[in-house]
């Protein structure tokens, strides 16, 4: 059984960094998909950012040059590096893990299968 566990999240001002951290049980990381999708109030769930197949990474066009995903495969942990945050990156930021998948609806890339709790970020202007 797969259990994803995050932790990381809190409130920071505009422009201000965090990183999340996403530790997995029950599941090999290097050859399948672990990442991030979040969630604001009233809105659907988002896919943030992935990393897949031994470490290619996809992201949201919302988050580029901001957001960066990585893997410790010795820890099972999926982090994602978050910089320059904005006001409207306030939402629950759940870890997914998945499988690869050709024009998965995760990214493009990737299937999601499991999901952790969530982890909340807010970002005040």
């Amino acid at each position: 059984q797969v259990q994803l566990v995050e932790s990381g999240g809190g409130s920071v001002q505009a422009g201000g960094s965090l990183r999340l951290s996403c530790v997995a049980s029950g599941y090999t990381m290097s050859s399948n998909c672990m990442g991030w999708f979040r969630q604001a109030p009233g809105k659907e769930r988002q896919a943030v950012a992935s990393i897949y197949m031994y470490g290619s990474r996809r992201y949201a066009d919302s988050v580029k040059e901001r957001f960066t995903i990585s893997q410790d495969n010795v820890k099972n942990t999926v982090y994602l590096q978050m910089n320059s945050l904005k006001p409207e990156d306030t939402a629950m930021y759940y870890c997914a893990a998945g499988r690869p998948s050709y024009r998965g609806s995760w990214l493009g890339v990737c299937e999601a299968n499991d999901w952790g709790q969530g982890t909340q970020v807010t970002v005040s202007s």
